[in-house]
């Protein structure tokens, strides 16, 4: 926890492109004062510490709000998904319309993305048929792949393998927020429950 803060330490917390000469003027106002030499020392090196120790405060902080966010992004994912479960499976529900604060809950079908996955087995030899961009051309093969025939792609074939990987995405829900910009709604909710 920080305790005093230094004049100096303020003045290299400013410190900008343009105003060094203030800066240096200061620093040498400091070495140039009656003060014993270590006295001197202490207080260039401990307004230096500080702001080193807010460095490591902010790079702490941010990293935890990296975690943060990383867990709500999952937990959200997840809710979602539950939600659209339990909507679609057990109610029989694809769609809630809202009056108050949201428009509707939409559920989104599951989904399944398809994408190849290209594994060089000779790259020299793809190298030498022209699928060239300092490495082998994966978007020139991801093309040819399309608009050639087998015919055409038989020798590429022979140095390449081609797997297709299907991604499952879950169906979870989509929240449609209302479109009018002059609510005079309230955007609270108030959720009651009845405690018997």
């Amino acid at each position: 926890m920080e305790l005093k803060k230094y004049r100096l330490q303020t003045e290299m917390e400013n410190l900008k492109q343009g105003n060094e000469e203030w800066f240096k003027d200061y620093v040498r106002g400091v070495l140039e004062s009656n003060k014993p030499y270590f006295e001197k020392a202490d207080y260039i090196a401990y307004s230096i510490n500080q702001i080193s120790n807010k460095i490591d405060y902010i790079s702490n902080e941010i990293k935890e709000l990296q975690e943060l966010k990383k867990s709500l992004n999952n937990s959200k994912e997840l809710a979602m998904q539950i939600t659209a479960s339990i909507l679609t499976n057990e109610y029989g529900i694809s769609k809630l319309e809202s009056g108050v604060a949201i428009s509707s809950i939409t559920v989104t079908p599951e989904k399944s993305k398809t994408s190849q996955v290209i594994t060089i087995k000779n790259e020299q030899a793809v190298l030498g048929l022209g699928y060239i961009s300092f490495i082998p051309d994966y978007s020139a093969i991801e093309v040819d792949l399309v608009k050639k025939s087998k015919a055409e792609l038989k020798e590429l074939m022979q140095f390449i393998e081609v797997n297709t990987i299907t991604e499952t995405i879950p169906e979870k829900i989509k929240i449609n927020n209302k479109k009018a910009v002059n609510s005079t709604k309230s955007d609270e909710i108030i959720i009651e429950e009845n405690v018997a």
